[in-house]
């Protein structure tokens, strides 16, 4: 009880400390009910923008709809489903504009997976106890904390997860057609939270075949009428990705790797679900080679665990965990290592993360329910279940104090607060900028009232007016830094990678 008391303290404190990093911006984007086009038109014109202007683009008003949301995201973002967005767009309809409360709204469905998890528990392993360790570590989990802060559907899907899990679970049980519908109603929840829910939908039919050993048996037909239900309601969706594909969304994932990177990738994967000290690409390898010890350990643990309940659960119980963390994580990484590419990202693996939080909960349970004659095991794993819970409330703790963490993309995002810092301290700051509107929108969520912008498509030059005490360029272009220099008679002082000073020729 503890455990998830400071769990969800965790989820909401500092909710407005973090940067509002692109993706959230996007989310507000949607929330918006404005199209990303739409934005740039109307604000790359090169004329004088306010923080309000720019707000406009973040937050819900009048002059647009719940349709014209759902429209942005079939037009501009296929891949992205949209019941997460029309529920926030509500959430802050009802509470107000700010970053704190958009993002309050994940922190307050991420309260749901506790009740969720704790259900699946009971009707996986028919065990309270291993339900109170599930949700115990669930609560302190980093990645689920971390998650649990961000104005994405991420929260939203782990529930979903949850709930057709057990609901599944519940419906093979009973065998009432009450709780086949009910199933059927969680797997469109899922389809529309979380376009990476097919394959925990993909894995649920290889459970329920793989138990009723590939017969036509009254569960199977059961199963495959609620499934087919379910993915029916999503078909109105699947035929918006036909028609406008949006490749673009996912160019991330061409980044290469080679097999090393891989593998160490894929090894902090999986340890955040227990341990998360904040370490990116950006950091040293020093930092990197410093955390090995830890991540080799908990690899450990988790492989023991997977070992523990697959010798003493039977098949229908084992079976299950391993289809659930083998869902997502095994086609994403089958893509990662035989392509060499960067697909398998913590965001998607959250349902392998799930799946190996159940074994390593039923293998603690087992360890502390057990007799055993020797008390050096007993004191063994107390102080494995110790050293677990601690590690997860340091980065817990770690990560609710800091503005920038591994999930904002520290290597490209970490000069962000400094240039804000740097503009906002400026007496009339303009800010002139041809970089992505959504960039610049970051900075807005950062700077004050007295910052003016003004906003240029490439290859294009401002007319800069007079009567501002600083005027910065924010990832300028070449063509933007060059034009600058030559028609306004000026120089550039270079900041930061990110910022440039404009200041007269003498």
């Amino acid at each position: 009880m503890i455990l998830l008391v400071i769990g969800v303290f965790f989820r909401f404190v500092n909710l407005d400390k973090k940067v509002y990093w692109a993706d959230e911006v996007y989310s507000s984007l949607r929330i918006s009910g404005y199209m990303r086009s739409e934005m740039d038109e109307q604000l790359r014109n090169g004329r004088l923008i306010s923080i309000e202007d720019l707000r406009k683009y973040q937050f819900p008003n009048s002059e647009k709809t719940t349709i014209d949301t759902i429209k942005g995201l079939a037009l501009e973002e296929s891949q992205v489903v949209p019941l997460y967005f029309v529920i926030v767009r509500f959430w802050v309809d009802w509470f107000g504009n700010s970053v704190a409360v958009t993002r309050s709204f994940s922190a307050f469905i991420s309260l749901l997976t506790f009740p969720c998890l704790y259900w699946l528990c009971q009707e996986l392993f028919k065990s309270s106890l291993i339900g109170w360790i599930a949700m115990a570590l669930v609560a302190v989990s980093p990645v689920h904390v971390l998650y649990a802060q961000e104005a994405r559907a991420y929260s939203l899907w782990i529930v979903a997860i949850l709930l057709s899990s057990a609901s599944l679970l519940r419906a093979m049980r009973l065998q009432t057609n009450v709780n086949w519908f009910i199933y059927a109603a969680t797997l469109s929840l899922g389809f529309y939270s979380q376009l990476f829910f097919s394959f925990v939908a993909l894995a649920q039919g290889i459970y329920v075949v793989t138990i009723e050993r590939f017969k036509l048996s009254k569960t199977s037909v059961s199963y495959l009428l609620s499934s087919i239900a379910g993915f029916m309601t999503f078909v109105p969706w699947i035929w918006i990705i036909i028609i406008n594909p949006t490749p673009e969304g996912v160019n991330w994932t061409n980044t290469k790797q080679t097999l090393f990177e891989s593998t160490t990738r894929w090894a902090g994967i999986i340890s955040r679900a227990f341990i998360d000290l904040g370490i990116s690409p950006s950091d040293s390898g020093e930092v990197k080679i410093a955390l090995i010890p830890c991540i080799l350990m908990v690899l450990i643990l988790i492989i023991y665990s997977i070992y523990v309940l697959c010798r003493r659960t039977p098949k229908e119980v084992w079976l299950f965990v391993l289809t659930l963390i083998g869902s997502v994580g095994l086609p994403l990484m089958m893509l990662d290592f035989i392509f060499q590419k960067r697909y398998g990202t913590t965001r998607y693996l959250l349902p392998s993360i799930l799946g190996l939080e159940l074994a390593v909960a039923y293998l603690f349970t087992i360890k502390i329910t057990s007799i055993s004659s020797k008390i050096w095991k007993a004191k063994l794993w107390s102080l494995v279940i110790f050293l677990v819970i601690m590690s997860g409330l340091i980065s817990s703790m770690l990560s609710s104090q800091a503005q920038m963490w591994w999930n904002k993309m520290p290597e490209l995002n970490q000069e962000y607060p400094q240039v804000a810092q740097i503009i906002t301290e400026a007496d009339k700051p303009l800010l002139i900028s041809d970089a992505y509107t959504t960039n610049i929108q970051v900075i807005g969520h950062l700077v004050d009232q007295n910052v003016e912008f003004q906003l240029v498509d490439k290859n294009q030059l401002p007319k800069i007016t007079n009567g501002f005490s600083d005027i910065f360029l924010f990832m300028p272009s070449d063509f933007l830094k060059a034009g600058v220099e030559k028609v306004y008679n000026s120089k550039l002082q270079q900041i930061n990678e990110l910022l440039w000073k404009v200041t007269k020729s003498t």
